[in-house]
Order: C-alpha cells, then structure tokens, then sequence
C-alpha cells in the first residue's frame, strides 16, 4: 500500500487538500503557506525516509477550542508536513475501505452528510419507530484503544510500512500549555486521518447492528437506534453497551444516554416537534435546537458590536460567513419565522453600528436629512437622549435605512437565502 500513498499523484493532492483546508501551524510553527517550498528541498528526503521506517513524527500541537455547550474541546494539531502524510495515507484508506462501510453511516464520507442523516432519522420516526436509543460515546476521540483500532486496519492493510506510520502517529506525544503529554489511546481531533480512522473502528457497530436488521443513523461518533417499543429499545440498548465495552472497548456516557421518544430527541443541532398538518397525525417535523440558535445569535451580535472597526462592507461579509453555513447546516428544518425575526433583529444591529459610525450630531444631522427626513425633525434626532439602540428600533432609521438601501450595499435577509436553498432540497 505504502506505493500508492507515495505515488507523486497522490501526494500532490494530498498537498492541494492541506492547503485548501488552511489551518494553523504545529510544534514546529511552519504555516500551510511554507509547506511547497519546504516539500520541493525535503520531499525525496522524508519519502525515503518513510521508506526506511526512520521517519518519526514531531509531536502533535494541543489547543482547546469552545463547545456550543461552553465546555472546551480538546484538538490536536500535527505539524504542517505529517499532515501533508496523513493526508495522503488517509486518501488510500477511504479508497480501501469506503466500499465496505455501511450504507447509515453518515459522517465524512463521499455523498454522505448531516442532511442525509437527519433526513433518514426523521423517516425512522414518521415510520413508527419513536421509541430511540440515544447512546453517547464518553470522549470518543480520546478513548480509541489503539491494539483494537490497528488491527481492523491490519485486517485488510498488510503493508507493515503504512502500519508502522499509522502507529507513530496515533502514539505522537501532545503538547498541551508547554507541557507534554505521552498518548498510549485515543485519536486526536483535528487530523487528517481521524475521520476515516474513526468509521473504521464504528463500522464494527454498524456491522453488528445491521446484521441484526436494526433501523439505525451514524454520524462520526453520534449515533442512534430507532425501535418500536421501549421494551425493545431497552434490549437493544444493553447489548449494544455490551458490544461497545468487550468487542470495541468504548465507554458509554451513561448520563447522556437513555431512551427517548422524538420530542426530547436530539439529533446533530436538530430536534423533532409534531406536526398538525391535516391528515399527518402522529407524524414529526425537523426544527432547530434553541442553543444552536443562541450560539447564531450571539456570534451575529459579536460582529454587530458598534466597537468593531470595520466598514460596512467588511461587517456584512464576516457576518455572511457565518450565518450562511448555518442556515445551509439547517435548511431541512421549519425556521422561516424564526429567520423572519432574526433577520429584523439583524437590521436594527446594522442600523445601531450606522448610527454610531455617524458620530457627532452634525454629521447625523446631514446624513439624516439626505435621506429624506425633515430638517426639523433630523435636527431633533440628532441631538436625542435616547440610546443608540433605541433610535435603531425607531422610524427615524427604520424608514430611512430600508431594506432595500441596505441590500444596494449588498446586504442579504436570511430567510431570502433559506428560501433560494429550498429548492436543492426538494
């Protein structure tokens, strides 16, 4: 196998997927940027040395990151060039396993995603199955026993050389505030090859609950099993917690596992509420989480703060990148109101951060009546008590500042996008 992943055609795209995913640097500070000039003077080098089985990779970079649920989550960062490796390694793995993997495992595959997944669930549900086996793997990522994992992998990789790589990888030491740390389990989030190494050892699960015609989702390590009774349910809970602990040597979340029914159901930020349309008793509807609308709303209002120095322009463009992967995450799911409204909320934030860039009362004076307010009543304005925020819920701004001058400045609602979104869907 170690010929295929060192093939020049696979390392170049290797190297194009490192520098298309960006990312920061390891241990060694070496940017994704420096990385062609670094491979044209060693390439030979570290492939020869990868030949040799003397290559041995630098330690791996620790940096927590915030939880929608405000814990942190701990990711570990290689350096530069063993994700360039990685990378390349991982590519011959998917094309060596992706044909084996089951067809409800959803997470990181080709022609797989969250829609997918969730779409399935909602089906499993409106079908009947609304008695759910909701099991959470305990820190998934860095329990992964390493002899359980490397032998799947030996099973159908036979290349002691790719094996042996695999292995210095999984045992590289992490670097956490200037203090190392020996890894001996566990597979650290944040590199190339922890998705494919992850359905490798979860594939196992899939297998056995599919062996046993079980309706089931899988999404990377979230996953759920849908039966018709809790009766069931409990049976198969047990055994899968019995599979997971002797076969994979995975502990469960014991507090965040149990048995639900649909509406106290969670699913990838996506929760099921019934719907009363006519004729669809008992059947389910996709909705969004409340945190994962408050974590959009407070990272809307973290660009709309009137302290931020940037332009207009720059705001609705830091803005757009956030909100337009959410709303894509979500766009199966019944938000049109709710996007109505937090767009209206939007437009008042823009307006506050406009009226504070106008400043002094002369300045609000002038802009004011160029926008077709009465001298009168813009000289009033301009010199208000009110705060900020309530002259941008006023009519002086909201009939001055209207949607459509603020779409000439290349302002975009929400919900328009959501509703442009609809049709890929159906």
């Amino acid at each position: 196998m170690i010929e295929q992943v060192l093939k020049r055609k696979n390392l170049y795209k290797a190297y194009r997927q490192v520098v298309r995913n960006k990312g920061a640097s390891g241990v060694d500070n070496m940017k994704v940027d420096e990385l062609f000039s670094f491979l044209e003077n060693n390439r030979n080098r570290i492939i020869l040395s990868v030949l040799n089985r003397t290559y041995v990779p630098k330690p791996i970079r620790g940096m927590e990151i915030p939880k929608s649920n405000g814990k942190m989550r701990l990711l570990g960062i290689p350096t530069v060039t063993d994700r360039w490796l990685q990378q390349a390694v991982s590519q011959v793995l998917i094309s060596r396993f992706e044909l084996t993997f089951e067809e409800h495992s959803y997470g990181f595959r080709p022609e797989k995603n969250i829609h997918k997944a969730v779409t399935q669930s909602l089906k499993y549900i409106n079908d009947g199955f609304q008695d759910i086996v909701d099991i959470d793997l305990k820190g998934f990522f860095d329990e992964v026993d390493h002899s359980v994992l490397l032998q799947l992998i030996y099973n159908k990789v036979k290349c002691p050389v790719t094996l042996r790589l695999i292995r210095k990888w999984l045992r590289a030491p992490i670097l956490i505030k200037g203090r190392m740390h020996r890894r001996r389990k566990g597979v650290p989030q944040g590199s190339p090859l922890s998705p494919i190494l992850s359905n490798i050892l979860l594939d196992e699960l899939d297998k056995e609950l599919s062996g046993k015609k079980l309706q089931y989702v899988r999404y990377a390590d979230d996953f759920s099993i849908y039966t018709k009774s809790k009766a069931q349910a409990r049976k198969i809970g047990n055994a899968v917690y019995t599979f997971l602990r002797d076969k994979l040597r995975l502990p469960i979340n014991r507090e965040k596992s149990g048995i639900r029914r649909p509406s106290d159901f969670e699913l990838l930020g996506h929760g099921f509420v019934p719907t009363y349309k006519k004729g669809e008793k008992g059947k389910y509807q996709l909705v969004v989480k409340k945190s994962s609308w408050e974590s959009l709303k407070r990272k809307l209002k973290g660009f709309t703060k009137k302290t931020k120095p940037y332009s207009f322009e720059e705001r609705l463009q830091k803005l757009a990148e956030v909100w337009k992967g959410w709303v894509n995450n979500y766009r199966l799911a019944s938000i049109h109101s709710k996007l109505e409204a937090l767009d209206k909320w939007l437009r008042a934030r823009l307006r506050y951060c406009i009226w504070h860039v106008w400043k002094k009362p002369e300045r609000k004076r002038k802009n004011l009546i160029r926008l077709g307010v009465e001298k009168g009543l813009a000289y009033a304005y301009s010199r208000t008590n009110m705060g900020g925020w309530a002259v941008a819920q006023s009519p002086i701004l909201f009939t001055t500042i209207t949607l459509s001058r603020l779409r000439r400045k290349g302002y975009e609602t929400m919900l328009s996008y959501y509703l442009k979104m609809q049709p890929q869907v159906q």
